[in-house]
């Protein structure tokens, strides 16, 4: 049984794993251009100044920037006031700059392996990757670091690489089986598990030397650490579903800052969006417990003072519907008089592909919806069909949506007023930094564009937030922001602050119920937000 404090150090270690994931490709990138060698000469300089330099992409390098101002390796200043981006030196950016080289070989890894899943399979990385598992016992190669900053730094180090092995190695197990509860519960031999036995044996044997297996005598047994990490998989599966992207990341930065674009019919290039899925659903389940509580209580009221129904934009594989649903049905007084007053109930996506499989979930939840494509940029759009189609008010819904609006594709917003953003985010667009004045500016339009529909019963939304990266570097190993950050940043995606979205949400006249709002953590470092935003400040935050 593991004590409160071991369990907060193995969290800690995951957290570390995901900042490794992301910041490995970065650090390498700027290692081996040398541009890491400027920043140490010049101890402070321009994001602007390098670009020239180096011929560099400033929005991803501005992301890569902040991610590893993130982990303390560099002071990383935004003056939203002029749009300059600077960044100095840190007491740990010589020892960390030092370490850039031993990612090389991830790096490399990742660049080869282009499916884990395949990599018992002789794929093409397979001597490498057990190469660098047997690595492990030596600590990578890694050199003794001089002074407390040094062996902190290589501690840093350490974890970052181990995570780029243990995070693709945990995901492709615990999608194809491995964390079943017989082996979880029982003692086995890895021919049990796997043909290859031999190789997978070396799999465990590095997972052993970790902590997670006790070996004895052929057989494994997961220890109490193990099942720590077996059972948070799913934590790993989001990051890791964004490796097409890291093996990008030179190229983003030094090269082609478009590689990664789909083009209109062609599968996403940037993210492996099964294993995306998989991992949010793995690590949502822990804010739906708010939601629901927030759908109880607006179910449970006056029926004439309820919503007709649900409308969820971005609604992936229907799954949020389908839950929501359920709780109205079984949980509230509006589902003991569903065939007196039955419940609207709207699928909206995008992506046509996502549309087919929520119409065949629904039908296999045996449950009534309406299946309808729909961009979150262009809610009138939506509403009109709604509207035309199936004589549908879309104001007189509840409107939900789950990480979705910092997805929303980027449209410059015309007749901007002069506003300074409080926001220390990185964003681009295509390669190109967004001034994050224009990002504020941009969410402030898109609260407008919904304001109209979601007046009176409101928007449930649950979404994704940064953090100020010195406030990251203060806690390393207690935060999911470097991932984060790092991925949606070079994906072109908008996450700001929490207090700057509820003041951008505040500006279109909209306001979180106070009794209804959660963020987590719960703390500074919250990443996540759960809101009922609506146009009533009576329940406003203070």
């Amino acid at each position: 049984m593991l004590s409160k404090r071991e369990q907060s150090e193995l969290r800690g270690r995951i957290f570390r794993h995901l900042d490794g994931i992301a910041v490995a490709p970065v650090a390498y990138a700027l290692h081996q251009s040398k541009m890491a060698d400027r920043i140490l000469q010049a101890g402070e300089i321009g994001l602007n100044s390098l670009c020239i330099e180096f011929g560099a992409n400033d929005g991803y390098l501005n992301v890569g920037f902040r991610a590893l101002a993130a982990q303390g390796w560099l002071d990383y200043r935004v003056d939203n006031k002029s749009g300059e981006v600077t960044v100095a030196t840190t007491e740990y950016t010589e020892s960390a700059f030092a370490f850039f080289t031993h990612f090389r070989e991830v790096v490399l890894l990742h660049r080869e392996v282009k499916k884990f899943n395949g990599i018992l399979q002789n794929s093409e990385g397979r001597e490498k990757f057990f190469q660098l598992l047997a690595a492990r016992g030596s600590d990578f190669g890694l050199p003794p670091a001089e002074g407390k900053i040094g062996e902190s730094v290589r501690e840093q180090i350490l974890f970052h690489i181990e995570g780029n092995l243990v995070g693709p190695l945990v995901v492709k197990l615990a999608m194809g089986g491995m964390f079943h509860k017989y082996f979880m519960e029982a003692s086995f031999r890895a021919e049990e598990y796997h043909q290859d036995h031999l190789a997978f044996e070396n799999i465990l044997d590095f997972l052993s030397l970790l902590g997670w297996f006790k070996k004895k005598n052929g057989t494994y047994q997961f220890s109490d650490a193990g099942l720590f990490f077996a059972k948070r998989a799913s934590a790993y599966g989001v990051t890791v579903s964004y490796l097409p992207t890291f093996r990008k990341v030179h190229e983003l930065i030094f090269g082609n800052p478009e590689a990664l674009v789909s083009r209109p019919g062609e599968p996403e290039k940037h993210v492996d969006r099964e294993m995306n899925v998989w991992g949010s659903g793995g690590a949502h389940s822990a804010y739906f417990k708010k939601v629901d509580e927030i759908i109880v209580d607006l179910f449970n009221r006056p029926v004439n003072e309820q919503p007709k129904g649900v409308l969820d934009m971005g609604c992936g594989n229907g799954a949020f519907l389908i839950h929501i649903f359920d709780v109205i049905e079984h949980r509230t007084y509006r589902g003991k008089i569903l065939d007196q007053h039955p419940l609207i109930l709207v699928g909206a996506d995008y992506n046509e592909s996502a549309l087919k499989v929520t119409r065949a979930n629904l039908i296999g939840a045996d449950i009534w919806a309406k299946v309808v494509w729909g961009d979150i940029g262009q809610p009138d759009l939506l509403a009109q069909n709604l509207k035309e189609d199936y004589g549908v008010d879309m104001s007189e819904l509840l409107n939900t949506r789950t990480f979705l609006d910092h997805n929303r594709i980027w449209e410059k917003p015309e007749n901007t007023v002069q506003r300074e953003s409080t926001s220390t985010g990185a964003f681009a667009y295509r390669g190109k930094r967004l001034n994050n004045n224009l990002v504020e500016e941009n969410l402030l339009h898109h609260f407008n564009k919904w304001a109209p529909y979601i007046q009176r019963f409101g928007l449930l939304v649950i979404e994704l937030h940064t953090i100020d990266p010195k406030l990251a570097a203060r806690n390393v190993g207690k935060t999911t922001a470097t991932a984060y950050d790092t991925t949606h940043g070079l994906s072109d995606q908008y996450i700001v602050e929490l207090d700057v979205f509820l003041k951008v949400a505040e500006e279109a006249g909209l306001y979180p119920d106070e009794r209804l709002h959660a963020k987590f953590p719960d703390s500074d470092l919250a990443t996540i937000s759960v809101n009922l935003l609506k146009g009533n400040s009576s329940g406003k935050l203070v």
